[in-house]
């Protein structure tokens, strides 16, 4: 990747800036200097290699070791990986002068080495964040170097050349969901805050507008940042009902009626669960809260860019989504505000510039939305790739482990699910230190959120496990980029 990177810098530096005299307001640079420069950061560099990644090297049906897998059964013939926007012939990437080959070479050699020293540390924790798409950081690049304008900045082209690439990673977030205007995304920076907004924002202004108005809707296995912010508002007078999902962890629609009251402003309830992999009735409740007249929201940060989201029929208000749980960067998140009439308002948690439409100050990180349009756009591209991939993988570990072991649980719904998300309970064994003994294995025993705690998961709780069946559970998160290889020294260990 750095060899790749540095040829397609080189370029770039020399077309953007061959006819740039050699001294700036910073002193004396020459174009040598910068070249030289990039050179030696990348010679101390241990970073992989895209190629690996881009000719399938780790793709789902190469194996690095002895895997008997029928190919043809789990390809997906129907979905083409030959667009152009998106194919990479490092033969085209450039070159460092005439040492290309040679630089190459060493790069691949630092690579092996580094490989040697993790050859059996997998990545299996998806949940808590993915890899970064290589797709992705290319795409990301020239706004972290030459193209570094203000997206606010209306007065010169530097301005107006971010103002696009924002524009145009909202467009792509918004053909993932099914969006209809652009003004629908506000950018922040992540899912957290995105929830914040929702809640806090929403609640906050219709409650001035009608004090009567002081009830919220949701679930006992929300993600932290959910419960946490609805605590934070029953401290100042509203009123939240905490429902209590079943025992395959779906929260029943008849409880979610039953609880809308007069004055009910918003229901929120997570799309895919964190912990559990279940995926909510969304439509069917957003069709509720459209019948009853409040607002729904959903913390879609687990779902966007993994399971088909189409706002409109789903009747979604209000969307938390996350960049680095798609493939993207971390630090960006959007909230999705559905326009409509009457117009759906809320008040702004960051005041400041007046940045998106006021609700959200504070310059925008240009490269982050960038990275978070282009993930959003390459899982539109694969995501039922994706999905037969991880669907696989899923009902490999368990029919695997369901042959060699007697007391285990899996967790959970196993219908309606995201198959990327397995939790499992491994009876009479402590889930910790199953994770110490597979230390070589990235695998976690529940949000990455509240892993520093040894409590028990609150969703197990919540679906009517024991603590101490609870206490004995591991999260395995499966992703685009795990190999069949992964997943079968998963399963050995």
């Amino acid at each position: 990747r750095t060899y790749e990177h540095i040829s397609n810098i080189n370029k770039l530096f020399l077309n953007n800036f061959s006819s740039t005299k050699e001294h700036s307001e910073h002193g004396q640079v020459k174009h040598e200097n910068f070249l030289n420069n990039t050179l030696q950061y990348g010679e101390n560099s241990q970073n992989g290699s895209t190629n690996n990644l881009k000719n399938g090297k780790y793709n789902m049906y190469v194996s690095e070791g002895n895997v008997n897998i029928n190919e043809e059964k789990y390809k997906d013939n129907n979905i083409s990986s030959n667009n152009t926007q998106y194919n990479n012939n490092s033969s085209n990437s450039g070159s460092l002068n005439d040492e290309g080959p040679l630089w190459k070479e060493h790069i691949d050699d630092v690579v092996n080495e580094n490989k040697k020293k993790k050859m059996n540390r997998f990545y299996l924790d998806s949940q808590a964040t993915t890899m970064i798409d290589p797709r992705v950081l290319d795409k990301m690049l020239p706004y972290m170097t030459y193209i570094y304008g203000n997206a606010h900045s209306r007065n010169h082209f530097f301005g107006w050349e971010s103002e696009k690439a924002v524009e145009d990673a909202r467009t792509n977030l918004l053909n993932l969901i099914n969006g209809k205007n652009n003004k629908e995304i506000i950018f922040t920076s992540g899912a957290t805050e995105s929830n914040n907004l929702a809640l806090i924002g929403i609640c906050t202004y219709y409650n001035k507008l009608n004090k009567q108005k002081n009830h919220i809707i949701t679930s006992q296995i929300e993600h932290k940042c959910i419960l946490q912010t609805c605590r934070f508002l029953q401290t100042k007078g509203f009123e939240v009902t905490y429902l209590k999902p079943d025992t395959n962890g779906l929260v029943k629609l008849d409880d979610i009626k039953n609880s809308i009251k007069d004055n009910t402003i918003m229901a929120s309830f997570i799309f895919v669960n964190n912990e559990i992999g279940v995926i909510q009735d969304i439509e069917n409740i957003g069709n509720l809260c459209k019948e009853k007249n409040i607002l729904f929201h959903t913390d879609a940060s687990q779902a966007a860019g993994k399971v088909p989201i189409d706002v409109q029929k789903m009747n979604i208000d209000l969307m938390s989504m996350s960049g680095h749980k798609l493939y993207g960067p971390k630090g960006i998140g959007a909230l999705y505000i559905k326009r409509k009439k009457p117009n759906i308002r809320l008040n702004a948690l960051i005041h400041g510039g007046g940045q998106e439409r006021g609700l959200r100050s504070g310059t925008l990180p240009t490269h982050l939305i960038v990275g978070f349009g282009e993930a959003a756009k390459v899982c539109s591209l694969e995501m039922n790739r994706d999905e037969k991939k991880v669907r696989y993988f899923f009902n490999y570990v368990k029919d695997y482990l369901t042959k060699h072991l007697d007391y285990i649980v899996f967790n959970g719904c196993q219908i309606n699910r995201y198959y990327g998300n397995m939790n499992i309970s491994f009876l009479f064994v402590e889930g910790e230190s199953l994770l110490m003994s597979l230390n070589e294995i990235a695998l976690s025993s529940g949000s990455a959120c509240t892993s520093s705690t040894l409590e028990p998961s609150y969703v197990l709780r919540s679906i009517g496990i024991s603590e101490d069946i609870a206490h004995t559970s591991i999260r395995i998160g499966f992703n685009r980029f795990t190999t069949f290889f992964e997943v079968q020294q998963l399963c050995i260990n």
